[in-house]
């Protein structure tokens, strides 16, 4: 058998980003294209907690406390850090929430984010205390510096209350029999929004709250909300929100954390909306169905997926699309889960899928997000919890934490090259068509992005312990047929009709194709 591969030129172009690309430059005056952005799947999304982000940790402990010097993060210390987003690529910044949060019954010893105690304040937590501007200044200031660096922004919204704010607005949430408002599944430190009232009937009183919200994002220069487990609420809640917010910006993006294969956590209390519900109510994205990735032992598991959220998008004239979740503060670090073979192969599905690639802070230097003030007593806290909660090996969101960052300090060039591809390749990755193709083993998954001549084929062995010697099925493959490795280990055999490639646990392979017919 013959060995032959052919490198072209093509691959110095890799070191070079297409910043010139009109879809990544930032105007004088700032024009929201986020939904187009987003739903033409062009989006590099960045997730981040301000509270950390542009956080100090002076004596390297994990935990960020001001009485020793450490230095909180706000929106102002964050300001300086944003080029170094767009150093690496990214157009697209999704920050945590950053609502005023709940202090009783709270988890961590500066609450959870996502424990809802405002719909009209941003969390003083967040605000530089040396700056005369207040904290709703300071935010929209940090999002004028992001869109003069040509990053668009998005901002979580939570789907519960604190204990406090049911306190306060009785109103607002659900009772059980005693008359105490619901916790939601395990959600413990927030309770469950009322969204209809006792007469069957859209509960207004939210529905005003909620536009409020809304409102005060928008007022501060947001381009879009994350709107967490939105399908806990219904098509009729979320289409008179979402018109209200387009009323002042139709480019106003709304994301939906809902996925079709994802059951109901408050069945006993409510509905559960589709993502089809959601999606006609005026969402222009949800999540793909990968949080569980690393339990996927079947290439069919990937394809099934994939092909799941075409034919929803289809259904849609294409006006619909995804964010990649396979490493969302909602999962385990992915260093923890499988180390670098994981996240080599997690950032290149990011990257070749049609979909909007997702990074959550710290995933570029594989930060493994274990904290060494992990659930132990804590000196101080601004909640009534005095232990530093957190999920291990989660990114935290509960605590004041250090900024996050790995000990894996060589990913972040690799990361930057997958990237330079994706911008590069993008007539492909983004407008090329997905098309499965067929392996010798049921491990090993390969699919082909094509568009004219031009096509990627990604390679991949799902299995975490063994090595296996794959072979690719490509019909109209020649020995002498223009195969350009991108990102591999050894060099594949070309041979009619086959790619046959050896591949180490959790390996992926990637490869530039030309004229060649799957």
């Amino acid at each position: 058998m013959k060995r032959k591969v052919f490198i072209r030129g093509f691959i110095l172009l890799l070191l070079f980003f297409a910043y010139a690309n009109s879809a990544f430059c930032a105007p004088e005056v700032w024009n929201n294209d986020l939904r187009t952005l987003f739903t033409g799947n062009k989006s590099i999304i960045y997730a981040l907690n301000i509270r950390s982000f542009g956080a100090k940790d002076i004596n390297g402990d994990d935990i960020v406390d001001p009485t020793t010097g450490d230095v909180p993060g706000t929106f102002v210390n964050a300001v300086p850090r944003l080029k170094e987003l767009t150093k690496l690529g990214i157009n697209t910044i999704y920050l945590l929430p950053v609502t005023k949060t709940g202090k009783l019954k709270a988890l961590g010893t500066a609450g959870s984010l996502y424990a809802l105690d405002s719909f009209d304040k941003l969390s003083p937590l967040l605000d530089d205390r040396n700056n005369p501007l207040s904290v709703e200044e300071e935010a929209k200031m940090f999002i004028d510096e992001a869109h003069k660096l040509g990053l668009r922004v998005i901002v979580d919204i939570p789907s519960c209350g604190s204990y406090d704010l049911s306190l306060e607005r009785p109103d607002l949430f659900i009772k059980d029999k005693s008359s105490n408002a619901v916790t939601p599944a395990d959600w413990t430190d927030v309770r469950l929004f009322k969204v209809y009232d006792e007469n069957g009937k859209i509960n207004r009183t939210l529905v005003e709250n909620y536009k409020t919200l809304i409102k005060m994002l928008q007022d501060i220069g947001a381009d879009g909300v994350r709107a967490d487990v939105a399908a806990i609420k219904p098509y009729e809640f979320w289409k008179e929100i979402i018109d209200y917010a387009r009323l002042k910006d139709p480019q106003f993006l709304f994301i939906a954390e809902a996925c079709p294969a994802w059951i109901n956590p408050i069945k006993q209390w409510g509905e559960y909306e589709s993502v089809e519900g959601l999606l006609k109510a005026g969402f222009d994205g949800y999540y793909g169905d990968w949080a569980g990735f690393d339990d996927f032992t079947k290439a069919k598991d990937i394809i099934k997926r994939v092909k799941s959220d075409l034919k929803i998008s289809k259904e849609f004239n294409n006006q619909k699309t995804t964010m990649a979740s396979f490493a969302t503060h909602d999962q385990q670090s992915v260093i923890v889960r499988g180390g670098v073979p994981l996240w080599e192969m997690i950032t290149w599905l990011n990257i070749t899928l049609p979909m909007n690639p997702y990074f959550l802070d710290g995933y570029v230097t594989g930060d493994s997000y274990i904290y060494r003030y992990e659930n132990k007593k804590a000196q101080r806290s601004s909640t009534d919890d005095d232990y530093y909660f957190v999920h291990r090996a989660k990114f935290d969101i509960f605590n004041f934490s250090r900024r996050p960052v790995g000990n894996h300090k060589e990913l972040k060039e690799k990361f930057v090259k997958a990237l330079k591809f994706k911008y590069w390749a993008k007539s492909v990755l983004i407008e090329g068509e997905f098309i499965p193709l067929k392996t010798n083993n049921p491990s090993i998954f390969a699919f082909a992005r094509k568009n004219g001549d031009d096509s990627v084929v990604v390679i991949g062995n799902l299995s975490k312990e063994h090595e296996i010697d794959a072979k690719v099925y490509i019909r109209t493959l020649r020995d002498t047929s223009f195969v350009a490795p991108v990102k591999m280990g050894e060099a594949p055999i070309v041979k009619r009709g086959k790619m046959l490639v050896g591949l180490k646990p959790y390996e992926v392979q990637v490869y530039m194709l030309n004229k060649v017919n799957f």
